[in-house]
């Protein structure tokens, strides 16, 4: 049963990380109704993501090779320092250091105090309230040669809010891309690529402590095989969004993170569920 309740929660994993809808908080949730009824954890999201960061590999291969092969020749001083591609490359790099450093300084509160269920259904709803301002007042007109380091740094910031469930990594990044002028392709393509280090990097360190000792409900083989079937779901997912946003809004998945946020509410409210 927890083989087969890893396997949904992979696919919910794969359907949810790159749509601004927050995949932390639909697996938290989701826990709660699956026959176990108890939280998968942050080792079990964060060993997931990596299987929906290879997706983003894979869709975007040629773009980050050539990124990182520009970005190294840079350094012996065979491309150019203003080469498109290596500033790209400082952009994540500088993009990635604020999720780095407050998740390792904050890890406990993201175990423990970030994973309250009121405190989820709060961020749905303001977050995406956020996302819809941004995406029906910003000016789309810039693209992401047009990205400058204190945009990118601030695009970190953004992104590293994201270490509480309900915000969306996503989401966030692409909200304050929005908000300051990106269109809408250039603003979740930014956001899928900052995301590489950073959840490579914190799905890797939990995979290293979960050998040490039993860290959620789901054994190894569970999770390796929710990780495989999120990368599987979303791969497509990406593919589906990035030809959406070259005609769509944002307005589905705002109306969907106020619903889920409200039903999330009445849910603690009347005691179906319970905050921890």
């Amino acid at each position: 049963m927890q083989f087969i309740e890893a396997l949904i929660l992979g696919v919910v994993q794969g359907l949810t990380e790159f749509l601004p809808i927050s995949s932390s908080a639909h697996l938290r949730i989701l826990g709660e109704f699956l026959p176990s009824a108890t939280d998968p954890g942050a080792t079990f999201t964060a060993i997931t993501q990596i299987g929906t960061e290879a997706a983003v590999l894979v869709y975007f291969w040629g773009t980050i090779v050539r990124i990182i092969s520009r970005w190294a020749q840079s350094l012996a001083g065979k491309v150019p320092r203003n080469d498109p591609d290596v500033r790209m490359g400082w952009l994540i790099i500088i993009g990635s250091v604020p999720i780095a450093v407050l998740g390792y300084l904050f890890q406990d509160t993201i175990r423990g105090t970030f994973r309250n269920l009121w405190l989820v259904a709060i961020v749905l709803i303001v977050f995406g309230l956020l996302l819809g301002a941004a995406d029906y007042w910003g000016r789309r007109t810039r693209e992401l040669k047009d990205l400058t380091y204190p945009h990118g740094l601030a695009l970190g910031f953004a992104q590293a809010l994201a270490l509480i469930p309900g915000v969306s990594r996503s989401g966030a990044t692409t909200t304050l891309g929005l908000a300051l002028g990106y269109t809408r392709p250039a603003a979740a393509e930014y956001a899928f690529l900052l995301a590489v280090p950073a959840v490579f990097g914190s799905g890797l360190y939990e995979l290293v402590q979960s050998f040490e000792g039993p860290s959620g409900p789901y054994g190894l083989i569970d999770t390796v095989a929710a990780t495989i079937v999120a990368f599987i779901v979303g791969l497509a997912v990406i593919a589906f969004l990035m030809q959406y946003l070259k005609r769509g809004s944002f307005l589905p998945f705002v109306i969907y993170r106020l619903l889920l946020g409200g039903t999330l509410i009445v849910l603690l409210s009347i005691g179906v569920l319970q905050p921890y």
